[in-house]
């Protein structure tokens, strides 16, 4: 059984291996695995899940059954917005269909008292990721060239949801 809790630096590792592991098999399909191999260097260092998981006004879960980690959801908040911003929520893909992706977004969304929206973008092509957001609420309400940091090429579906904050 896994149990969700905030990560800590001790889980940086295991962190990114999900990340990792999550990615190539989700991605390459979309986008080839040299291109995945960049993103998981530059999006998914040791140092860029560090840099998440020490920011202020964000919170970064793992789901831990004392033996591995299981999946791990990243939120942000905007102060000005009062918006929520879901980074990443990957679950292993041998751990996928045990409802931790289900506990991990339900944790986030009760981690921003206040916030009135969650917003996330997401790859078109991944209909699995969005067929379970649309399950929990999410609707598409807009779309990008430019999915995660900077200038990345990588389409994306905005999706969102009016939370009761």
């Amino acid at each position: 059984m896994f149990f969700v809790r905030s990560a800590s630096a001790r889980d940086i590792p295991a962190i990114r291996d999900v990340l990792a592991e999550t990615w190539r098999a989700t991605y390459a399909p979309f986008y080839g695995a040299a291109k995945v191999e960049e993103i998981i260097a530059d999006w998914h260092s040791e140092k860029a899940i560090k840099a998440s998981m020490e920011r202020p006004d964000g919170e970064f879960l793992v789901a831990d059954d004392g033996k591995q980690i299981g999946g791990v959801a990243f939120a942000s908040q905007s102060l000005e917005t009062k918006a929520v911003s879901l980074h990443q929520l990957y679950v292993r893909p041998e751990c996928q269909g045990l409802g931790i992706g289900r506990d991990l977004f339900a944790e986030i969304e009760t981690c921003f008292p206040g916030a009135h929206t969650l917003l996330l973008e997401v790859d078109p092509g991944n209909e699995p990721a969005i067929a379970f957001y649309q399950s929990h609420g999410m609707a598409e309400t807009g779309r990008t060239d430019n999915c995660g940091k900077g200038e990345s090429g990588i389409p994306a579906v905005i999706m969102s949801k009016t939370l009761s904050g």
